[in-house]
């Protein structure tokens, strides 16, 4: 069993640092194969649940592969799956993470209100789960974004700052894993926010911030596409170009979904914008990178 573990957190330390996420992929269904057919043969109770964590583990990693590669359906499957080991295995934390992923491809597909009862059923595992993990907390971040599409600002501000409590947490209130919010995401989280809120100052200012961190290229990218969309907001030429073209070269560079995805919905927003060349110019060069067919996993 130490050397499953082993094997599964070494596959979180390849995922984080891999820049095109889906190349772990062959990875993950090896092992999770091995994970399938121990469960297959495994009767004892304390071996069944951690054979059931891990499975919740790892199909939590699938779903955030396929969720990079904008398969949301198949991202979703597995999210599902994992809160269904999760919840064999008695593991609140596990059961609450792998609901907050499943929540949070509505979030990117703009159907916030879809996510209210499934990041409610999330928040009420992590407050039942282990205080000394982040969980509440991450679930806080993402029910902020959900509530700043949904308009709610003073929701959405109280859910931010409920999730900055983690800051005061020790060093192992992560798993390096499936939970990894340690509050280095929050500028960019709040940034989003804000941007959902058409707040473009207040959303500058902590996507700026958030710039200034060490972040994946995933994660700047999110960042830069933000920061054009307050250029929209502004009616601000020059902020949205350069910005969105930023954002457009780390898309070649990571083959990311979630960029992609992102930039699908600036273009479609640019049309507010419509009479300028540059940005006539700029929608043609979304298009044809959106046009790129992605592999399939």
């Amino acid at each position: 069993m130490a050397e499953l573990h082993s094997f599964n957190k070494q596959l979180w330390r390849i995922f984080v640092m891999a820049t095109a996420k889906q190349a772990v992929y062959p990875l993950v269904t090896g092992q999770l194969g091995v994970l399938v057919e121990r469960l297959k043969r495994t009767h004892h109770a304390a071996t069944r649940k951690a054979l059931c964590e891990l499975t919740c583990d790892l199909f939590q990693m699938a779903g955030e592969v396929f969720f990079d590669n904008d398969q949301y359906t198949s991202a979703a499957h597995c999210y599902t799956l994992a809160a269904q080991a999760a919840r064999e295995a008695s593991s609140r934390d596990l059961w609450a993470c792998a609901l907050t992923r499943h929540a949070f491809i509505s979030v990117y597909e703009r159907q916030f209100a879809d996510t209210v009862p499934m990041l409610a059923s999330a928040a009420d595992l992590a407050i039942r789960g282990d205080s000394a993990l982040a969980t509440r907390y991450w679930v806080s971040a993402v029910q902020a974004e959900a509530l700043a599409g949904l308009g709610d600002l003073t929701g959405c501000e109280r859910a931010l700052d409920q999730a900055e409590h983690v800051r005061v947490l020790g060093a192992n209130s992560q798993t390096g894993g499936w939970l990894r919010f340690d509050g280095s995401r929050l500028p960019e989280q709040r940034g989003t926010c804000y941007t959902l809120l058409r707040k473009p100052d207040q959303a500058e200012t902590a996507l700026q911030e958030a710039l200034r961190l060490p972040v994946s290229l995933r994660r700047r990218g999110s960042v830069l596409v933000d920061l054009a969309r307050v250029g929209v907001m502004r009616r601000d030429v020059e902020q949205t170009v350069r910005y969105a073209t930023a954002a457009l070269e780390l898309t070649g560079e990571s083959g990311s979904g979630v960029i992609a995805r992102k930039l699908a919905g600036l273009n479609q927003q640019l049309s507010a914008l419509d009479g300028e060349l540059r940005l006539s110019e700029l929608r043609q060069d979304i298009s044809a990178s959106l046009a790129v067919e992605r592999s399939p996993l």
